[in-house]
C-alpha cells in the first residue's frame, strides 16, 4: 500500500511478475483487501500463486519511520515483513517509506550471521558498465570494517546478479590517491586492500562513470547525495534537451530523426529496468523500489527477488563475511578508528 500509485501500479506489476516468471510459487499482496482485490478483478487476474492478506494500516511517506513501526502494526509493510520473519515468504518488494522499511527489516530479521549493520545496495548505469552503490541510505555512521561488508556484499551482487566475473572494488573518496579521504575512507581502504577482493582503490566523483569500478563502497549520507544527484542531474539534461529541441522546426526534424537513439538512451538510464535498491545483509531478501515505480518496475523488482533467492544469495554473503573474519579476527575491527 506503499509508494505514490498504490495499490493499483503494485498489483499490476505483480500480475505481470506472476505471468512473465513461472519460479514464483506464491506472491503475497498485503494491504486493503477491498482496494486490491478491485484491481486484481481489473486486470482479470485469476493465478492461484497469488495470495491477498489483508492490512488494516498503512505507513505513510510522511510517517516518522520508527515510531509507524512500532504503532502502526497491522500496515501492510510490518505484516508483509512478518511474513518473510515467519517463512511464508523469502523476499519482501516494497514502494513505501524507506526509513520504516530498513528500520522493519532490521529490527524484524536481524542481520545475518558475521554482519553488523545492512547497507543498502543501489544499481547505476554507466556507458560502459553497471556498478553498485552502497550503502546509498541504510547507515549514516559506519565503521570501517561495515564498508568492508559492504564491498564484499555488493562484490557478491555484481558476480551473481549482473554478471560481472571479477567485480572491481573502489571507496569513494575526495581524490584517487592512497592518502586522500577521512579516517573512514582511509581505515577501509587499508583493510580492504587485505581482502581477496578486486581493490582498486579510491575513486572521486569525476570518475565515477568512467568504468573505473563495479562496487563503489561509502556511508549511507555519501552514497544517498551521490544518489539523488544523479536523479536529479538526469532530470535536468532531460529537460534542457527537450527545450532545446523545440526551439525551432529544423531542430525539432533533427529531434525526429534522432528519436530511436534518445528512446535507446532512456531505456538505458531508465531505474524501472532494475527493480529498485537492495537492503543487503538481513535475513531474507528486502527491495526498496522506488516510490513513483511504475508496474515494470514492481515487475522488475519482483524478477530481482527470485534471482536473489534461487541464488541463494545470502547463503553466500555469511560465506564470505566468515572468510573474511578468519583473515582479520573481528576484535581487531572493532579496534580500527572511526
Amino acid at each position: 500500500m506503499g509508494g505514490d500509485y498504490a495499490p493499483q501500479n503494485i498489483v499490476a506489476g505483480a500480475v505481470a511478475a506472476l505471468r512473465a516468471n513461472r519460479e514464483v510459487s506464491r506472491l503475497f499482496l498485503v494491504g486493503d483487501k477491498e482496494r486490491i482485490g478491485a484491481e486484481i478483478q481489473r486486470l482479470n487476474c485469476a493465478d492461484s500463486r497469488l495470495e491477498v492478506v489483508h492490512a488494516s494500516e498503512v505507513i505513510t511517506m510522511d510517517d516518522a519511520p520508527a515510531q509507524a513501526v512500532r504503532r502502526k502494526r497491522d500496515s501492510s509493510m510490518t505484516r508483509a515483513i512478518d511474513l518473510v520473519k515467519q517463512g511464508a515468504a523469502d523476499a519482501i518488494v516494497s514502494a513505501g517509506n524507506t526509513g520504516a522499511l530498513l528500520t522493519a527489516a532490521h529490527l524484524k530479521l536481524r542481520t545475518l550471521e558475521g554482519v553488523d549493520r545492512p547497507g543498502l545496495a543501489a544499481v547505476l548505469p554507466a556507458p560502459k558498465n553497471i556498478f553498485v552503490l552502497m550503502d546509498a541510505g541504510a547507515n549514516l555512521e559506519p565503521h570501517p570494517a561495515n564498508l568492508v561488508q559492504y564491498a564484499i556484499m555488493g562484490s557478491l551482487y555484481s558476480q551473481q546478479i549482473l554478471r560481472y566475473p571479477h567485480p572491481r572494488v573502489a571507496v569513494f573518496s575526495i581524490g584517487t590517491e592512497d592518502m586522500k579521504g577521512n579516517e573512514l575512507t582511509l581505515e577501509a581502504h587499508r583493510l580492504l586492500k587485505q581482502t581477496d577482493l578486486n581493490f582498486v582503490g579510491n575513486i572521486d566523483g569525476h570518475d565515477l562513470f568512467d568504468n573505473v569500478a563495479d562496487v563503489i563502497v561509502t556511508d549511507a549520507f555519501v552514497g544517498n547525495a551521490v544518489l539523488k544527484a544523479c536523479e536529479s542531474t538526469a532530470r535536468l539534461v532531460s529537460t534542457w534537451l527537450k527545450q532545446e529541441i523545440k526551439r525551432n522546426p529544423l531542430r525539432m526534424v533533427g529531434g525526429l530523426l534522432a528519436a530511436g537513439a534518445f528512446n535507446a538512451l532512456k531505456r538505458k538510464a531508465d531505474p524501472d529496468e532494475y527493480g529498485g535498491a537492495v537492503l543487503l545483509g538481513v535475513n531474507g531478501v528486502c527491495i526498496k523500489a522506488h516510490g513513483a515505480s511504475s508496474p515494470n518496475a514492481i515487475k522488475n523488482a519482483i524478477r530481482i527477488a527470485t534471482e536473489f533467492v534461487a541464488g541463494q544469495f545470502n547463503e553466500h554473503i555469511v560465506t564470505e563475511i566468515k572468510k573474511f573474519h578468519d583473515k582479520i579476527p573481528h576484535g581487531q575491527l572493532a579496534q580500527s578508528p572511526v
